[in-house]
């Protein structure tokens, strides 16, 4: 039995409040009211292997993962505070926003409004069933009282997340590629956008439509390729209902996004990356029609909106100074943001500095 405990100090609001985008632009900012930093106990769980051979791996250590030696076939039981996205929707070049890519869009599917805290953490049951080739993962979590809210509602009769995904590890000659399938279901005190439009269609409120009962569902793929030593691949796809409001993560209801990742091998600094994606989001007819007309959700609203589907693109190099620390500079080219073609272009510069101890 494992038992991992992961506090965390973090603040800061990101750019405009890390609203005005659906693909927002910092991956390790908050929609946070008070933005100075603040003690967090991110996680703290057990987690049982079951072997289900004799056959064993050694695995390296990774963030949030502790090197050791496991066995290759295994069931694992999780219980505890989590971020599921440390589980599910990994994607070996666009997922970690400490070191690839910083859009909220490529760190996770953006159409997945995948259960969690404001701060990304949820108390979770997850069950997973590993082997070299196949695997499946299925978790139910709590979601918030609110719409991204910090207070977690524990009725689960009444609220919740459930979250499968089927993972095919492959080869194309000797190169590694990884395909994920993943769907899930969350069930909350959500607000309607079209009952919203019609209490008032001159200014709609999804707040006053809310009760429980109503459901958010969508799917996604996640993919990623190696092309070569250096040079790797990926692309992702979500999709979601998007009847009712958005509750956990980001207002986006379509989703695709793809791009290169590249060491620095060719130039001999084997530690060096360089990052290159861009990510189109866009919105349900309701959702749209909502905004349009006035609404306002937790990321997005302007009063008004002239819709288009927004476009994002990121290009980023990381440079490693020694093996605990390295710097990167990004650039990020946003098209139409908050789908809106009467805002933007706008660019984003960044750069980021990253210890690992």
């Amino acid at each position: 039995m494992l038992f991992r405990s992961n506090p965390e100090i973090g603040g800061g609001s990101g750019l405009s409040g890390s609203s005005g985008v659906g693909a927002s632009t910092n991956g390790e900012t908050y929609r946070i009211g008070n933005p100075s930093p603040e003690f967090e106990l991110a996680r703290l769980f057990i987690r049982q292997i079951i072997p289900l051979n004799i056959e064993t791996r050694y695995y390296q250590s990774e963030i949030n993962k502790v090197a050791g030696i496991f066995p290759t076939n295994y069931l694992s039981f999780t219980i505890g505070k989590i971020s599921v996205s440390d589980i599910f929707d990994m994607n070996r070049y666009s997922h970690d926003p400490r070191t690839q890519f910083l859009s909220w869009a490529l760190m996770e599917n953006g159409a997945w409004d995948y259960p969690a805290n404001t701060k990304g953490y949820s108390p979770s049951v997850v069950i997973e069933f590993v082997t070299p080739v196949h695997q499946l993962r299925y978790g139910v979590s709590l979601v918030s009282t609110t719409p991204n809210g910090m207070v977690m509602n524990w009725n689960l009769t009444r609220a919740g997340s459930q979250t499968i995904e089927y993972t095919y590890n492959y080869h194309i000659g000797a190169k590694n590629g990884t395909t994920r399938l993943l769907s899930y279901l969350t069930f909350a005190d959500m607000g309607n956008f079209n009952q919203s439009l019609t209490i008032n269609p001159a200014s709609p409120s999804i707040a006053e439509t809310r009760k429980y009962g109503r459901t958010k569902y969508g799917f996604g793929i996640s993919c990623d390729q190696e092309i070569n030593d250096a040079l790797g691949f990926f692309l992702r796809a979500g999709w979601n209902d998007g009847r009712n409001e958005t509750w956990e993560f980001t207002e986006i209801d379509r989703s695709l996004s793809f791009g290169l990742s590249l060491k620095g091998n060719k130039w001999h600094r084997q530690n060096d990356n360089i990052g290159l994606a861009y990510v189109i989001s866009g919105l349900s007819s309701s959702h749209r029609k909502y905004l349009q007309e006035g609404g306002y959700g937790f990321v997005l609203g302007d009063g008004n909106l002239n819709y288009s589907l927004e476009n994002l693109a990121e290009l980023y190099y990381s440079f490693s100074l020694n093996n605990e620390i390295s710097v990167s500079g990004e650039y990020q080219f946003l098209v139409n943001p908050g789908y809106n073609k009467d805002r933007g272009p706008v660019h984003v510069f960044s750069v980021r500095v990253h210890f690992e101890i």
